[in-house]
């Protein structure tokens, strides 16, 4: 069984669960220990001494810009729907990404998926292929400002 699979796995179900009832907990030890022994066969997953500050990072600096990427994103895309004559220009982009970890490659492409008006298809190296529902550029510099803020502040967590 690995620990830290384990506690995380516990932490994650009485955070879904909202609840202290004994059977809660006991059902949540159980499948904590299943998923920790199955993860144990295929992942080598520890806690280093840099978790709880890239926990912090993660909960107080990243997840309040992804809200704040999203928003502006959904309104891009409202924006769109409600006024179909504003100019439309989709199209698949590859951009390289900075990221060295593939835990950090992973979630900026689900970060750019989640946004409304892109989805990330492939990773390949540290290139990410993305449809996106607006390419305004296919100079470095144009595609940066469409991911790189959520870049930054996932190297700051994950690297």
């Amino acid at each position: 069984m690995n620990f830290s699979v384990f506690i995380v796995s516990f932490f994650t179900w009485v955070l879904l669960t909202w609840s202290i009832d004994i059977q809660e907990i006991i059902v949540g030890l159980i499948v904590s220990v299943v998923v920790s022994m199955i993860f144990r066969k295929y992942y080598n997953i520890r806690f280093d001494g840099k978790f709880f500050v890239r926990l912090f990072k993660f909960i107080f600096i990243y997840i309040p810009v992804f809200i704040w990427e999203m928003i502006k994103a959904n309104l891009d895309v409202a924006s769109r729907v409600i006024m179909p004559n504003l100019r439309l220009k989709p199209g698949f982009v590859k951009v390289k990404t900075d990221m060295k970890t593939d835990v950090g490659k992973l979630m900026l492409a689900n970060s750019i998926t989640l946004t409304p008006g892109t989805i990330t298809f492939d990773i390949s190296d540290d290139e990410l292929y993305i449809h996106w529902i607006d390419v305004v550029g296919t100079d470095e510099e144009s595609k940066r400002t469409f991911y790189g803020r959520l870049e930054r502040v996932l190297k700051g967590v994950f690297e």
